[in-house]
């Protein structure tokens, strides 16, 4: 028995890059999707060429390169350009062109603003195919690094250090020059090391006036839009937090940003951005605790958003005393009634919670207090204070504990908020590596984002229609063009329904005032 036998690789052999793609490819999808984009409205460049100089690739071309690359994980330009190269499928998709690493990536980095357009309208195209519900959504976040090392990254605190520990080494050489027994070599090297270390610390000087000018607690050098962020059990990297919705019928991502290092005030920007996307009149939003901020609820019920945000743990400690869960709020008569059924009363006055950090208002609130704490027989079991109890109700008091009843009288709603939106983030970690961004700066990382966005979802599509159905929806609707000059046709096209209704009611009331006048002659009107 002998093995199989290949090919002779001398033997010519006559095929076409097409009949070497399965029809269900998922290089189709990429295909028929950018060929349905109008380019120029988004801005990409050399949409259209001059008559002199050296003739540009088509930013078709390269648009297509990326989406395919960044679904199966290949992100860096210089593995974009090998996957033009020998890539059957890649060969078929830019009609056997190779673009160079450097034009991959200048591309990239010109076309930020364009890639996150194409994402929000295709998503506003899903929409218009029911594929998009816009009524429940879920918000969550995913960390990636950045290209920025945690040692070019400074807080005050990191500063202090390690200006305080040059400041040892220099007063150290300083010593051993005092001493004069070295040789005169000896001397010069130290004083060099001196002279090294003082142009250290100037540097770090600057950095300090730097973060105190940005009135930032923290200051990247390598990336400046990037931070310090906890990415997994307490380990801590410079990259970004990236907030993204999902929509609940198809699991299909609707909306993303990038803001603060943490969750505590995206809930409502995010909300309300993706409200107004979809054109959406109410929306329910499912969020995790981290997004509990009374704040945020209150703003996303103003601009009628209805949250679902899994409430936090009290931060009371159970030290014997009465919890505030036993204490009743009654709100026609703004007061509190105590487990012993004395009331705390308000005089009605403000009181201001100030930010530690940045010395700012966070919210306001009311002080509940009560006279009758000193007869109670209860109080050494409901307040350690010489006082007497208080409480302290904040502005958003009520916001919290609607959301809160919200929550616990729908357990089953609520759960939904796993299944909508986490595992969208498991696929572009695990399967396509989108753990660190190969670009630097805020808007460059969101146009990365949506490139892996709009693949995702390309992806979700063809798992919901079908490879043939999706393409012949594509091919059927009309050309994806940008918000600014889709406004501009609504715009148009209203004014002509506008201009076509006045005509019609002018022609109504000329006939009818005809027919008046001729059945008062009559005489019969035929129209």
């Amino acid at each position: 028995m002998e093995h199989k036998q290949g090919s002779d690789r001398n033997q010519l052999i006559m095929f076409s890059l097409e009949s070497a793609i399965p029809e269900d490819s998922f290089v189709r999808i990429v295909d028929a999707f950018v060929d349905s984009i109008d380019l120029k409205s988004f801005g990409f460049a050399h949409v259209e060429c001059k008559e002199e100089g050296r003739p540009p690739y088509h930013p078709a071309i390269l648009l297509k390169l990326f989406l395919y690359g960044y679904h199966y994980g290949i992100r860096t330009t210089r593995k974009l350009e090998r996957e033009a190269q020998t890539n059957m499928e890649c060969m078929w998709l830019l009609t056997g062109l190779r673009p160079k690493y450097k034009t991959i990536a200048d591309f990239r980095k010109d076309h930020c603003k364009a890639f996150r357009e194409v994402f929000r309208r295709f998503v506003w195209l899903l929409k218009q195919w029911n594929l998009v519900e816009g009524q429940t959504i879920a918000i969550d976040s995913f960390k990636i690094r950045a290209s920025n090392s945690l040692k070019k990254n400074f807080n005050e605190k990191k500063l202090r250090h390690h200006l305080e520990y040059i400041d040892s080494q220099i007063r150290n050489y300083e010593e051993q020059l005092e001493r004069n027994d070295q040789e005169e070599e000896e001397r010069k090297e130290i004083e060099s090391k001196i002279e090294e270390r003082k142009e250290k610390r100037s540097g770090y000087e600057k950095i300090r006036q730097d973060l105190k000018a940005s009135r930032e607690d923290q200051i990247s050098i390598t990336d400046p839009d990037s931070r310090a962020v906890v990415l997994l059990r307490n380990i801590v990297n410079v990259g970004y937090n990236i907030q993204a919705s999902s929509d609940a019928k198809h699991k299909l991502l609707v909306d993303y940003d990038t803001g603060s290092v943490n969750d505590t005030h995206a809930l409502a920007p995010m909300a309300i951005h993706t409200k107004e996307l979809l054109q959406a009149e109410h929306l329910t939003v499912l969020a995790d605790k981290g997004y509990h901020t009374g704040e945020q609820i209150e703003q996303c019920r103003l601009n009628n958003i209805t949250t679902y945000v899994s409430p936090r743990a009290s931060s009371f400690h159970d030290n014997g005393l009465y919890p505030i869960s036993l204490f009743t709020y009654q709100l026609k008569e703004d007061q509190y009634r105590c487990p012993e059924g004395k009331l705390l009363k308000t005089n009605g006055r403000w009181h201001h919670h100030n930010d530690a950090k940045n010395m700012k208002s966070a919210y306001r609130f009311k002080r509940y207090t009560t006279s009758a704490c000193k007869q109670c027989i209860s109080r050494l079991t409901c307040t350690s204070s010489r006082n007497g109890r208080y409480i302290d109700r904040s502005e958003y008091a009520e916001a919290l504990e609607n959301n809160t009843k919200r929550v616990l009288s729908n357990p089953e709603y609520y759960r939904q908020r796993q299944q909508i939106t986490e595992h969208q983030f498991g696929t572009l970690k695990r399967q396509r590596g989108f753990t660190h961004t190969n670009v630097r700066g805020k808007e460059k990382v969101l146009g990365e984002v949506g490139l892996m966005f709009t693949g995702y979802n390309l992806k979700r599509c063809v798992s919901i229609l079908g490879v043939a159905a999706f393409i012949k929806a594509l091919k059927e609707c009309c050309l994806l063009v940008s918000f600014a000059a889709n406004r501009l046709i609504l715009s148009l096209y209203e004014a002509f329904l506008f201009f076509i209704s006045h005509i019609e009611n002018a022609k109504n009331k000329i006939f009818y005032a005809l027919s008046i006048n001729l059945n008062q002659n009559h005489n019969i009107l035929i129209i």
